[in-house]
């Protein structure tokens, strides 16, 4: 597993931590829980064994998860705390998710 790899199920891994930690207080927060934590979790997992889907649709969804907290960070200041991590996390799971490519596109090709 490559270090873009770690970077990517240590962060999605750390995102669904988030949501639990954000959503778990609720009185009923299963329908939060699987929205939110369930996707990036069994993304992680998917990443972690080798899917390679996996990554795209963690980046993919990292843009949601980027507009999610950029929602709520300026509509909700009691849960703002929350929404920026979501968006460092999001960052972080997009260009995890992409560096391989960026860097062999950007890369100086060897002659």
């Amino acid at each position: 597993m490559t270090a873009s790899e770690r970077v990517l199920v240590a962060s999605l891994l750390a995102l669904a931590a988030l949501y639990v930690a954000w959503f778990g207080g609720k009185p009923s927060p299963w329908d939060e829980l699987v929205v939110f934590a369930l996707p990036p979790l069994l993304l992680a997992i998917g990443r972690w064994r080798g899917r390679r889907k996996a990554g795209f649709w963690a980046s993919v969804l990292g843009l949601f998860w980027f507009s999610h907290g950029v929602m709520v960070a300026w509509s909700r200041p009691a849960e703002a705390a929350y929404a920026w991590g979501e968006i460092a996390l999001a960052l972080v799971v997009v260009f995890a998710a992409n560096w391989p490519g960026l860097r062999a596109r950007f890369s100086r090709k060897r002659s």
